[in-house]
């Protein structure tokens, strides 16, 4: 799995380089040493798609139609009475809570991590998680596969840290199954201050295939003139996918950064706006 994603990573990087010449399959497929029937049909199991429907949902104008069409008052509405559609995932599906004062001070003392290694679609990635839900998940490089690790002993040194691969499984089953809605809740248990929660919680009314612009955030939570400090808090999001930060543009329609690497973040994008055509 791992090999896939870097064959598709690699794929898409030159498709968006190259989107103005529309790449046809035999060019992007050369780029990742496979053979036209190959590459397709790896590609079209990765993505739920043929490469050139792929390369409709990558364009920078699907973005903008995209941050055009999520109104601020639809988000706004959704964020304020807590709730939205039945079909939108994270409104039921990711229940968080935050770590109060007093158990950050004691850096996890009488506490319990778990944690694991995964593959996933879009590389390996590094879960954490107490009985309380997950505190960290982090994409990993296969370079610096010990630094979240690092950061996990850091953040709660007080804390039984061990490793448990088929524990935190289950929190790959559920981010990756079809089954979502036959699951209980998945719940975080993280640290942050009021603001970054606040944004949090109003990422987690973004479906996949919905995208909202930092602005957009900001207006959400009632600090319209907020967007950098959105930014910041975006930056600090302790759990990669579970909480879509990926799915915040800058107004004009652009990626913007990402944590976890642009590429990844273009990639989760391009397959959620893919399985929502």
């Amino acid at each position: 799995m791992s090999d896939d994603y870097e064959r598709i990573a690699h794929a898409i990087d030159f498709i968006r380089s190259h989107a103005g010449k529309q790449p046809t399959l035999a060019e992007v497929a050369a780029q990742v040493y496979l053979s036209e029937y190959h590459f397709q049909r790896l590609f079209s199991r990765w993505a739920g798609v043929t490469p050139k429907r792929y390369l409709q949902v990558l364009t920078l104008e699907r973005a903008k139609q995209l941050l055009q069409e999520h109104r601020l008052s639809a988000l706004s509405a959704s964020y304020e009475v807590g709730l939205s559609s039945s079909s939108r995932l994270y409104d039921h599906f990711v229940q968080i809570e935050a770590v109060t004062p007093s158990e950050y001070r004691q850096k996890g003392r009488d506490l319990t991590i778990v944690f694991g290694y995964h593959e996933t679609p879009y590389g390996l990635a590094f879960v954490a998680q107490t009985s309380r839900g997950v505190c960290q998940f982090d994409f990993v490089e296969r370079t610096a596969t010990e630094e979240p690790l690092h950061r996990l002993t850091q953040s709660w040194s007080n804390a039984d840290i061990r490793e448990n691969n088929a524990q935190t499984a289950r929190i790959i089953e559920l981010l990756f199954s079809q089954q979502h809605a036959h699951t209980a809740p998945l719940s975080l248990w993280v640290r942050g201050t009021n603001f970054q929660l606040n944004v949090w919680r109003a990422l987690l009314k973004l479906q996949p295939g919905e995208v909202a612009s930092y602005r957009g955030i900001a207006h959400t939570i009632g600090h319209p003139k907020a967007s950098r400090a959105v930014g910041t808090a975006i930056g600090s999001n302790p759990a990669a996918l579970i909480i879509p930060c990926h799915r915040v543009l800058k107004q004009t329609g652009e990626l913007g950064g990402y944590r976890w690497g642009e590429r990844r973040k273009h990639a989760i994008l391009a397959r959620e706006a893919a399985y929502c055509e």
